[in-house]
């Protein structure tokens, strides 16, 4: 028998303590220490079931063979995107979400369309009954004699199945529900969290299964756990979206296998989640028409361009400070902005409260949205309405001129593809590049050029 010793750890960074503290000093947070009976074993270690203790043996880098792992097809587009192509074999996958957000529909119906590709899905659940999970696969038609349901949190009885079973995918909804025997804590503590997430890790490395794995998230919308856990993971989605709206984003913040820039877009329908194939469209489909403050911006997101629609209103306050408030885009951004068209454009904005607003709720994060913002608000402001057929990007410097932006041409196809007339583009960015035909492209020098042109 081992010996047991007690231990506070905070239950956000992981940070272990002899004693009980208020607050935690790796994090700050306050009141997240609990306390956690540890057991000390004088082992070599404890064997896993149908994993290899194989002692590997260091060797040159010039000496390995490498090879092109093919990509296993989600069966979605979107979901594919976001991955960098589709599921990489022996790769950990996190999804975090909100609470009734999508995870475990998305994740259902991936594996629906893995095990009709014919792989071998096994479907893990600790939150809910095996009812339950077929209810849900009659709703979304997500039934298929590979896809395997196990209502199971005892890491010692999943091994079992993965025995039994031998998939080729594996889906476990959620880490914080599953639990290791040997760890001397409950279910979703931080001990718990990292000794089930490593067994996970070394399953899909060695035997080569693609694991995706649900995780909580807490109040202020981080995964919760430790933030071991996102380092331990190969790629880490998050899955974002207002529960009263009907459409779901879904980002990767980590990714070893592909770029953290895209974005997937679905629409939550009766039947599930559905792809949405042309966001700028959907984005744009309730824009007004010759209203001020209402501007369209070409903005990337990944190697998908992407229209959205950026709404300012300005307004005279009687406060000594005005009110700033920013939705979708960085608020230092926004103040940045309002002190240029101060200083070198001339607008008086000191006296005047300042609201900005992405609709669709896109969120914006590259400096092309900055002249954007600047017509917005200066539309706002001046009570004059653009063009509804223009469209506007550029980065904005602090001595009120336009810089050059990438991927000029892909944006300016979009806003061509959509029927808009006129691009407002940097000058920078019209070096070794031709205009497509059937779209006017304006290029301007300075923010105080790109307001004359659009708000005479």
């Amino acid at each position: 028998m081992g010996k047991s010793k007690t231990k506070f750890v905070c239950q956000d960074c992981g940070t272990e303590s002899p004693k009980w503290l208020g607050k935690c000093p790796g994090c700050n947070a306050w009141n997240t220490f609990v306390e956690e009976t540890e057991t000390v074993v004088k082992t070599a270690g404890v064997a896993v079931p149908g994993l290899s203790g194989a002692k590997e043996r260091p060797q040159p880098i010039t000496k390995i063979v490498s090879s092109q792992e093919p990509r296993i097809d989600a069966g979605s587009g979107e979901l594919n995107r976001v991955l960098g192509g589709g599921l990489v074999p022996g790769s950990l996958i996190l999804v975090g979400g909100d609470p009734g957000i999508g995870k475990s529909t998305l994740l259902l119906q991936t594996s629906h369309h893995l095990a009709r590709a014919g792989q071998r899905v096994l479907y893990v659940t600790g939150e809910e009954s095996a009812r339950q999970i077929k209810m849900r696969a009659e709703r979304l038609g997500a039934e298929a004699d590979s896809l395997f349901v196990l209502c199971e949190t005892n890491t010692d009885h999943i091994f079992e199945a993965l025995d039994d079973v031998r998939p080729d995918i594996l889906v476990v909804d959620s880490i914080q529900t599953v639990y290791q025997p040997g760890v001397a804590s409950a279910p979703g503590s931080v001990s718990q969290v990292r000794e089930c997430t490593g067994l996970f890790m070394r399953i899909a490395k060695q035997r080569g299964v693609a694991t995706l794995l649900v995780g909580h998230v807490t109040k202020e919308g981080a995964i919760a756990g430790p933030r071991l856990l996102e380092h331990m993971v190969d790629t880490v989605l998050y899955f974002e979206g207002e529960r009263h709206n009907t459409y779901r984003m879904l980002r990767a913040v980590k990714n070893r296998f592909g770029s953290t820039n895209e974005i997937g877009i679905f629409e939550m329908i009766e039947n599930g989640l559905t792809e949405v194939k042309n966001p700028s469209e959907l984005f744009l489909s309730e824009r007004p028409l010759g209203v001020a403050g209402s501007t369209v911006v070409a903005s990337m997101e990944g190697t998908r361009p992407v229209l959205v629609e950026l709404q300012a209103l300005v307004s005279s306050t009687n406060f000594p400070s005005p009110r700033r408030m920013a939705t979708g885009v960085d608020y230092n951004r926004l103040n940045l902005i309002i002190a240029v068209l101060e200083k070198r454009v001339g607008m008086h904005l000191q006296t005047q409260d300042a609201y900005l607003n992405v609709a669709g709720g896109v969120k914006l994060d590259e400096p092309a949205a900055d002249l954007g913002i600047a017509v917005a608000l200066a539309s706002s402001f001046r009570d004059k309405p653009t063009r509804p057929e223009d469209v506007v990007f550029g980065e904005i410097g602090l001595t009120g001129e336009v810089r050059g932006v990438s991927r000029v041409d892909q944006r300016v196809n979009e806003a061509l593809k959509l029927g808009f007339k006129r691009v407002i583009v940097p000058d920078k960015s019209m070096k070794q590049w031709t205009p497509p035909r059937g779209i006017e492209v304006v290029p301007v020098g300075t923010v105080r050029d790109a307001l004359n042109l659009l708000l005479p």
